[in-house]
């Protein structure tokens, strides 16, 4: 069973939203980096997804204009087997990156990145309804506290619960970061 780790939107663009905090990069890159290295010792292929969209000005974070759609500062370094660029939530949808797994032969796919109940959820139920294989990378992700329609806030943490509540079972498998690398290791050995 072949595996590839896709790392989604872990881009500069976010650091020019207002929402950004610095609060909870530090473990999230902590993990994102352990994923990273892991994959790049066993030879197993990386694809790097970046976001753009809106208007392709300099004023636009997600704009390739503004120069932010690049590497967060603090992302390990990579060569990426793959980089695609996409403008929907699902990095499958119109990037080419469905084509790349399926021509690749890849039957899992290790979920990462930047937002956890966005992009990263969006290509898990996507990649899960398409036919992979999916471990979904919790700590692996990060995400930022949200304001619900009544006005009350929902916290990050309790966002990244919702995304492993709703997933679990149905759509990918949960794993911490350890796990993950263990399911990588059994296939790299297999």
């Amino acid at each position: 069973m072949k595996t590839c780790l896709i790392v989604i939107d872990v881009q500069e663009s976010f650091r020019h939203r207002p929402f950004f905090t610095d609060r909870d990069t530090g473990p999230y890159l902590s993990a994102q980096n352990a994923l990273i290295a892991v994959f790049v010792k066993a030879g197993a292929p990386i694809v790097r997804v970046f976001h753009s969209d809106g208007p392709k000005t300099a004023e636009n974070p997600f704009a390739i204009e503004s120069g932010h759609v690049r590497p967060l500062e603090g992302l390990a370094d990579f060569q990426a087997a793959a980089s695609f660029t996409k403008n929907r939530h699902s990095a499958l949808v119109g990037t080419g990156l469905d084509v790349w797994l399926t021509r690749h032969h890849m039957d899992r796919i290790v979920i990462s990145g930047i937002r956890t109940e966005q992009c990263c959820e969006t290509t898990a139920r996507h990649a899960s309804d398409m036919g992979w294989q999916v471990d979904y990378v919790t700590d692996a992700t990060l995400t930022f506290d949200m304001t619900q329609p009544d006005g009350q806030r929902l916290s990050a943490d309790d966002i990244k619960m919702r995304t492993a509540t709703v997933l679990q079972g149905r759509f990918a498998t949960l794993c911490s970061v350890d796990e993950a690398l263990a399911r990588l290791g059994e296939k790299v050995a297999a």
